[in-house]
């Protein structure tokens, strides 16, 4: 099915019906960044005894942002299977209603200070988190291939607007001093708000886009098998590797910086939320208006062959950053080069399966992303505590070994092979 199968208001309803999904998982995602910290290392919490010492409740942090990531690691293939073999629309409705309930009992956990419902809350939303992947698999299906990096730029820009959403409705809806029945559960309650309409958005207005479904085997290893298979044929080996290693970078990145500028430049809170929302403004730029025009000149592999290195390089700019606000003159270039990584990976990665392996494709590359986020967060902390500069340090280093890992080993074996999976 391409968009030409459908009427342009139709078409335009489901993209946007996808957009909205997209945008309120990243909101979801970005709610965390002010509060987890503060949740679990401030002196007034219930959830941890007060005889608990800050190493400890580090990595407790670290453990619980790291297993989102984690059982998406499992879950994500698992839904993209299931959505070649069912539909888009159904699978999408139950990764929406396990976001629902994620929040629910995250906030509930807070209310009554119970530690083990947020990891359960993490981990039902994380394992039934592959709406992403769906969504970028109904969009396969709509539109054709040369068409597909500009409209994976859209969900892109959903990310870049969560970014920016998420932080601030994280910090505002927590604060009491604004509004006195603000707690650290408010924002669940408010997301948890936003997932219901979101359900009858996409029961209302979302067609099924998948044409043909396929039948594959599905078990609690459905990653492993399918990574396996993946990574059995050259092309794909190099493009996961090559995608692993930038997310790994950027993750590093995301998760640390924060110290950076703590003790670099003095930064308060407010300010790590002005500076990270201005990172979402350009990230949201980008992917809605640069990757849209590069897409219309430029292949995928040519675009991802420049930004990585780009990336790279603007990790160790910042370390050479003498004033805080030159950040702002160089932050922009962050968020442009990393901006276009994440669609045009997605599009490659769409390109080397056929049309009746896109859910399968989708997941797998879910899942390598994924994986790529759960480590950064357990092994980072021990990293950064040897010297605050290693955040960046790290950052650039990996990313530098993605654009490689890109360059010289996938552009050899690029389109030699298509991913098709069966029954």
């Amino acid at each position: 099915m391409t968009s030409s199968s459908k009427s342009p208001s139709a078409f335009r309803t489901d993209i946007w019906t996808l957009f909205f999904v997209v945008l309120l998982d990243l909101i979801g995602i970005g709610i965390i960044i002010p509060i987890l910290a503060p949740l679990l290392l401030g002196n007034d919490t219930t959830l941890l005894s007060a005889s608990v010492d800050t190493g400890t409740r580090i990595i407790i942090l670290g453990f619980l942002t790291g297993i989102y990531p984690l059982a998406q690691f499992f879950g994500a293939p698992i839904l993209g299977a299931l959505s070649d073999r069912h539909g888009r629309k159904p699978v999408l409705l139950v990764s929406l209603l396990g976001t629902f309930f994620g929040y629910l009992l995250f906030g509930i956990g807070i209310l009554t200070g119970q530690l083990w419902l947020l990891f359960v809350s993490r981990l039902l939303d994380g394992f039934t988190g592959g709406n992403i992947s769906v969504a970028q698999s109904a969009i396969a299906d709509m539109v054709e291939p040369k068409d597909r990096t500009k409209y994976f730029g859209l969900i892109g820009m959903a990310f870049g607007l969560g970014f920016i959403i998420g932080p601030f409705l994280g910090g505002v809806m927590s604060d009491s001093s604004i509004v006195s029945w603000f707690t650290f559960a408010t924002p669940f309650w408010v997301a948890a708000g936003l997932s219901l309409l979101n359900i009858i958005f996409v029961t209302k207005f979302f067609v099924e886009s998948l044409k043909n479904k396929i039948h594959s085997p599905i078990n609690a290893l459905t990653g492993f098998r399918n990574i396996g298979k993946a990574l059995a044929m050259p092309n794909l080996r190099s493009l996961f590797g090559a995608v692993f290693l930038f997310m790994f970078g950027f993750t590093f990145f995301t998760q640390f910086f924060q110290v950076y500028l703590i003790e670099k430049f003095q930064y308060t809170q407010g300010d790590i939320g002005l500076l990270f929302g201005y990172v979402g403004i350009w990230i949201a730029i980008t992917q809605g208006v640069f990757v849209r025009l590069a897409a219309k000149k430029y292949t995928p592999t040519q675009v991802l062959s420049v930004s990585y290195l780009l990336l790279a390089m603007t990790f160790f700019i910042i370390l050479a950053v003498p004033t805080a606000w030159m950040l702002f003159l160089v932050m922009p270039f962050v968020s442009i080069f990393n901006g276009f990584g994440m669609p045009n990976a997605t599009s490659l990665a769409s390109m080397s399966a056929d049309e009746n392996s896109q859910g399968e494709i989708m997941g797998i590359l879910q899942s390598v992303r994924s994986l790529a986020t759960v480590i950064p967060p357990i092994v980072g902390g021990a990293i950064v505590a040897l010297h605050v500069n290693f955040s960046l340090i790290a950052a650039g280093v990996t990313v530098f070994f993605a654009w490689v890992v890109f360059v010289f080993v996938y552009r050899k074996h690029h389109g030699e092979v298509v991913f098709h999976e069966v029954a």
